[in-house]
């Protein structure tokens, strides 16, 4: 099916790193308290060759104010009042390890360029980022993907809240390193694209030089079919939700090449007027029509294609509507759905007499502020007018469900110019680097101890060096529910996992190792560290390890059985064992207390041999 339509795939990995601080300041890249806020407007500027980015060029018509929240971890070089720091050798060095991983030639030097983007994301209006590789290549299932293109560059901020004409943002997130993988269009089935975002991920996390958790971690999927554009979705945040990304992309651009191909059939026409029809509807029912300016555009043509579905549960007047959100507006109506909304038959009929539309026509309705509604039809009469000749290059995001909205048309390389603060970095000294073991080549080996898919889970976790310490001395198995399965049992219950880092594991185990807690007492020892985390051994052993009390409790039961021991002999064990347990379970190791227990028995035996 996907050969048939000429599918072809391209994957872009973003993943911030594990640095100490910032790519161009010395912040650390952790969150910090608000302290302050900044606001902004952003405005276009042109390229060096005078040219304006389309994407940008949109961006600056929404007309939107932002806000930034400043911390007291972040400095004047995230709100772009102060010029940036040489580039962070750290970061670097872990790039150029990618790459290496990857095959790709590294530059000799790495030049940061400014990439405009003015959609609020960054203070200064542009992205800094550096080519530091060129032509890798992974293996995914017996096959070749080519690696284009691997960049070091600043992460984004983070978006807060967004609304009519503003959008809020946190620079806590703002200049975090970060490394953009991008492959070549070689990927032909949405499967393939899935298992190599997995397979790339995998490597970035063998260095353990990464962040892990949501949002460190994003993919782009550009996706073009035969007759079709290439477009971008972006922040596909979920790995098992990529191969429905391109499945629902496909299906998206085959049903709008229907539409262009029933239009033309049909003769249809784009009216590139905007119709005030506010008089129409003075007296409506529909509350978010009354009161306001509305306005509309005519497609000659188009009636039953504007809500013709492209994919599940969207329809080419979803494509217009997110581009009316775009602009501030709470999205569109047109003729394909009404009566609705409390819009009546009597003013649709009203609406169509007003306009010279015929039932074989289509009317979009917007309303809201004077300017934004002109703004945001006039893009929808250029998006409709597209529909006509094919499909557009654009931006998407990818929704929870697979399906994409419409976020900006797709950018050109108008908007790439050298940044001239930052000084190029030449990338000798920092060839020698190591290799790190694969994750997967470290699963083989822990499955020779464990299962493999617990084998796996250990491998690809932070606290796999705990595993290597620990399961010469502390059986393998034990040591994997420790760091894996009890941490991921406590998650499920809803306990802040999070709050154990590896010194809450490494006393736990180390605890077990020595005998002072039972291996049963691991579960109530991570409990116990969540809600304290600043406890020590001595602390944990008091409340859960009980080795004295077992030597006391030990004289005391056998002396109080000693009829019964010296009636039944070694076979008296089994119901003592039993009691004992009752009372350490969890506490101390089973097999502690039975070997005391056995020597307790043995010496009562041996004193009445003696006797």
């Amino acid at each position: 099916m996907f050969e048939d339509v000429g599918l072809k795939v391209g994957i872009e990995i973003h993943q911030q790193l594990d640095t100490r601080e910032k790519l161009f300041c010395r912040c650390p890249t952790e969150q910090g308290k608000e302290i302050l806020e900044i606001k902004r407007y952003l405005r276009l500027r042109k390229s060096e060759i005078g040219e304006e980015d389309r994407a940008a060029r949109e961006e600056v018509e929404r007309g939107r104010k932002f806000s930034y929240k400043f911390h007291d971890t972040t400095c004047l070089v995230e709100a772009d009042e102060e010029p940036p720091r040489e580039m962070n050798e750290e970061a670097l060095s872990i790039a150029i390890q990618v790459a290496k991983m990857l095959k790709m030639t590294i530059l000799d030097e790495v030049h940061v360029m400014r990439k405009i983007v003015i959609d609020g994301s960054n203070t200064t209006g542009f992205q800094r980022t550096a080519l530091v590789a060129v032509d890798g290549e992974i293996e995914v299932k017996g096959e070749k993907i080519g690696i284009a293109t691997l960049c070091l560059e600043e992460e984004a901020c983070r978006k807060i809240e967004e609304g009519e004409g503003f959008a809020i943002y946190s620079l806590d997130r703002l200049g975090i390193p970060l490394i953009e993988i991008g492959t070549r269009a070689e990927i032909k089935s949405p499967i393939m694209a899935k298992e190599v975002a997995k397979k790339l991920g995998m490597i970035l996390r063998s260095t353990n030089k990464v962040k892990r958790g949501i949002g460190t971690i994003r993919q782009d999927v550009n996706i073009s079919i035969r007759d079709g554009a290439r477009v971008e979705i972006k922040g596909v945040q979920e790995l098992d939700l990529i191969d429905k990304v391109v499945e629902y992309e496909v299906l998206r651009q085959k049903n709008l090449l229907e539409i262009k191909k029933e239009l033309i059939n049909r003769r249809a026409e784009v009216f590139e007027e905007i119709f005030d029809v506010s008089r129409v509807f003075e007296s409506t029912n529909c509350k978010i029509l009354r009161g306001k300016k509305v306005k509309a555009i005519l497609l000659r043509g188009f009636a039953g294609l504007v809500g013709k579905e492209i994919q599940p549960g969207r329809r080419l007047g979803s494509e217009f509507a997110d581009i009316a959100r775009s602009f501030g507006l709470g999205g569109v109506f047109h003729t394909d759905e009404l009566p609705a909304y409390g819009i009546t038959a009597e003013e649709v009929k009203k609406l169509r007499d007003f306009l010279g539309a015929s039932e074989v026509d289509a009317i979009v309705l917007a309303a809201g502020k004077d300017e934004r509604v002109d703004k945001a039809l006039s893009r929808i009469i250029q998006r409709a007018s597209y529909c006509l000749v094919g499909i557009p290059e654009e931006t998407r995001k990818a929704n929870e469900d697979g399906t994409t909205s419409y976020l900006r048309p797709l950018p050109g390389a108008a908007r790439m110019y050298p940044e001239t603060d930052v000084p190029p970095v030449l990338t000798k000294k920092y060839l020698d680097v190591e290799l790190p073991e694969l994750i997967e080549e470290r699963a083989k080996r822990y499955a020779k101890l464990l299962p493999f898919d617990l084998a796996y889970e250990i491998a690809d976790s932070n606290l796999h060096g705990l595993f290597e310490e620990f399961s010469t001395s502390v059986s393998p198995t034990i040591v994997a529910r420790v760091i894996h399965v009890i941490p991921t049992e406590l998650k499920r219950e809803g306990l802040n996992v999070e709050a154990l880092k590896e010194k809450h594991f490494r006393v736990v185990l180390e605890l077990i190792k020595r005998g002072e807690i039972a291996k049963e007492g691991a579960e109530n020892a991570l409990r116990f560290l969540i809600e304290n985390p600043d406890a020590g051994e001595k602390e944990i052993v008091s409340k859960f390890g009980s080795k004295q009390d077992l030597d006391v409790f030990i004289e005391k039961l056998v002396e109080s059985k000693r009829d019964l021991i010296l009636e039944k002999g070694e076979n008296s064990f089994k119901p003592l064992m039993g009691l004992a347990m009752a009372e350490f379970r969890g506490k101390v190791d089973g097999k502690i207390v039975a070997e005391k227990l056995k020597k307790a028995i043995e010496k009562l035996l041996s004193e009445r041999f003696d006797c």
